[in-house]
């Protein structure tokens, strides 16, 4: 039990922790609530400062067999279609950083590291729901909805924005709205007609919504992405809801022709009531004794810097660094994942404010607005590259 570390959840960001783990040493048992995997979900986009990480851990190959990695970002007015600003990725972005920007279906992701998990050693118990944690000064134990107990040296809540654990161990209040709606949906690119087909990361900017597009699963499919404001009664946590695209169309009002024919290109729609909680404020919002939290239970964020896998793939990363025998200064678990928190929580509360500032921009009305799209084509690439994030 020294060495078991239990993972709550088996979505990214706890099978990328126990990798990290097995990958310093350690035993991880992933609990997953659900009894089985699905393929909910769409699609995502990882940065370079993921993929690096994805690499390191002899995944490179595997995404490359997945994933898209789209040759540029392109952002374009909402309501005339004008390209206000395009940046280079492919090639430009992988030898600028060493790693490149990927974009795949969240299920080829999940499988992914589903797989390296497996190849690590990793134990993944399903139908197992963490309901109660019990600390204590040399273990920390977790009681399953079916009333079993399992114990370990440190447990690692991934259990996502309605994180369980932290509702034990942290008390604090629940995810708040922003008071934006996403809609997503799939589009058979060999279905589309060619003047809709693309290969590129396009974001369009309009008044209180944007759209975003991209290629997923090796370019054969094109995930599209609208948020609008609004808001929905009913169940808070159901993220996956079936949706009409004539309320998608009435929410964005006058857009340029491309735009609609997208729009009306999808067949189906799912919606999600997005929420948040403020950027997280110091170390202990991420570890408690031999407890910590990674990923969207510590820190969930906008998805306007795409960023939510790649901030739960940076902290899997550094907790198995921080895990790892020997480490300087370091005597106990309980001391490597404070070191853990420590080390993680200002980059992670930065990207927090980044993403919301960014939906403000998206978002934008009136002079903002008109500043906005003046400064894109300006400044273009200068305003659409993110060293500090990317390195």
């Amino acid at each position: 039990m020294s060495k078991q570390v239990l993972i709550a959840g088996a979505g990214m960001g706890g099978l990328s922790a126990a990798i990290a783990a097995a990958r310093a040493g350690w035993q991880p048992l992933v609990l997953e609530q659900a009894s089985e995997f699905n393929e909910a979900g769409a699609g995502i986009q990882l940065g370079p400062n993921a993929t690096r990480i994805l690499q390191s851990w002899d995944l490179g190959a595997a995404l490359a067999r997945v994933a898209s990695f789209p040759p540029r970002l392109m952002v374009r007015s909402a309501g005339n279609g004008e390209v206000l600003a395009q940046m280079p990725l492919g090639e430009a972005v992988g030898g600028r950083y060493g790693a490149p920007y990927a974009t795949l279906h969240r299920a080829d992701l999940h499988r992914l590291l589903l797989e390296g998990a497996s190849s690590a050693g990793v134990e993944v118990m399903l139908g197992c729901a963490v309901r109660q944690v019990r600390e204590a000064a040399e273990a920390v134990a977790v009681v399953t909805a079916d009333g079993h107990e399992l114990a370990g040296a440190a447990l690692v809540g991934a259990d996502g924005l309605w994180s369980r654990v932290r509702q034990q161990l942290w008390s604090d209040s629940e995810p708040v709205p922003t008071g934006h709606l996403a809609y997503r949906t799939l589009l058979d690119q060999q279905e589309l007609p060619p003047s809709l087909r693309s290969p590129d990361v396009t974001v369009w900017l309009g008044p209180q919504l944007h759209v975003v597009t991209y290629p997923v699963h090796l370019g054969e499919w094109l995930n599209v992405v609208a948020i609008v404001h609004g808001s929905l009664p009913g169940d808070p946590q159901a993220w996956d809801q079936s949706a009409a695209g004539a309320d998608l169309q009435l929410a964005l009002g006058p857009t340029c022709a491309g735009l609609r024919e997208l729009v009306q290109a999808a067949g189906a729609w799912r919606l999600w009531v997005l929420h948040e909680r403020p950027p997280i404020r110091g170390a202990q919002a991420m570890a408690h004794g031999r407890v910590a939290l990674l990923g969207d239970a510590a820190h969930p964020m906008r998805p306007y810097l795409a960023q939510g896998a790649g901030m739960a793939i940076e902290d899997a990363q550094e907790l198995g660094r921080c895990l790892a025998v020997p480490a300087p200064g370091v005597t106990d678990t309980a001391t490597a994942l404070r070191r853990y928190a420590l080390n993680r929580w200002e980059r992670c509360a930065r990207v927090q404010r980044q993403a919301e500032r960014n939906g403000r921009i998206f978002h934008a009305t009136g002079p903002v607005q008109w500043g906005r799209d003046l400064s894109l084509r300006l400044l273009g690439e200068r305003l659409l590259d993110q060293p500090w994030l990317y390195r």
